[in-house]
């Protein structure tokens, strides 16, 4: 599956989601590089995804990216589909909230 239908599939479930607020980061060159994918903030908890493809593996800044967002508090994973998204939701942000 390619990449946009992965991020397009998670961003549709993460709007169903009372109390969610999302967007998918579009790089640019005026953007910081290594921003995940998709952000949101789910009942107060800051929640990033970085999307890949069955066999995409993030950059170096992408993961440092990841580290230093978990590092502050947030949660933040390489997902690769949407089930893997409600799994991270069920059991990291949900419980928590």
């Amino acid at each position: 599956m390619l990449e946009k239908k992965i991020t397009n599939s998670i961003l549709a479930h993460l709007k169903s989601i009372q109390g969610c607020f999302c967007w998918k980061e579009h790089g640019s060159r005026y953007s910081t590089a290594g921003i995940p994918d998709i952000i949101c903030c789910i009942d107060g908890r800051f929640v990033a995804f970085e999307v890949k493809t069955e066999g995409g593996k993030p950059t170096v800044l992408q993961e440092k990216t990841l580290n230093s967002i978990c590092d502050a508090g947030g949660v933040a994973h390489v997902v690769r589909s949407l089930d893997e998204v409600r799994d991270v939701l069920e059991e990291e942000v949900m419980k928590n909230g």
